[in-house]
This record gives C-alpha cells, structure tokens and sequence, in this order.
C-alpha cells in the first residue's frame, strides 16, 4: 500500500488558495456589472464588439480558474488554445457569411 502512495508524487495536482477564488468571483462579479451597465448605452457598431470582449474576457478567467487550465500541462494549454483557435475559425467563417449576405430581396427563380 505505501509503494502507490509514492508512485505519483504529483497526484495531488496544484491546490490554488481560497483567496485566490474570492478575488476570481469579485472580478466576475464587476465584469457582470459592467455588461450590466454597459447594455444601458448606445455605443452604435461597438455594442457587440463591447459585449463579446467583456464576455470573452470572463470566460477567459473561468477556463484558466475554474477548469485549471493555468496549472494544467503543456499538453492541456496546447489543446485548449487549439480549441479556441479553431472556433476562432469558425466565428470569421460565420461572420464572413453574415457579412456578405445583400439584404435585397432575389429575383423571383420560378415565375
């Protein structure tokens, strides 16, 4: 039995201190507030940019608190950018889409 105890020192993982959580809970506290307040304004064209940035930014902190990213492997990082790179990808592809469409009506193909 003490010889699986020594097999993996590093089981454990990393213990990240409850401060730590208390301070990644109030900053998404204030960016909640501030998408809050930020929904009240007019910011013409910039209104979406405002509100995925801020909502990027948040999730950006529950991946690397909440799921251990920070902590985790090279291998783990390297997956979780691939992820996002990827549906990076798929956000241009989708908005090069929306983008390009003409809001006209079309001809009429079977009269």
């Amino acid at each position: 039995m003490a010889e699986h105890a020594h097999a993996h020192p590093h089981s454990h993982g990393h213990v990240t201190p409850l401060p730590v959580y208390f301070a990644v809970f109030g900053t998404l506290m204030v960016l909640t507030a501030v998408t809050v307040l930020v929904a009240y304004y007019n910011f013409g064209a910039w209104n979406k940019v405002i509100a995925l940035g801020i909502a990027s930014f948040k999730a950006t902190i529950v991946v690397l608190y909440f799921m251990h990213v920070k902590h985790a492997s090279r291998l783990t990082q390297l997956f979780t950018v691939t992820g996002i790179f990827f549906l990076m990808i798929l956000f241009a592809l989708t908005m090069v889409d929306y983008g390009s469409r003409t809001w006209v009506n079309p001809p009429a193909l079977l009269q």
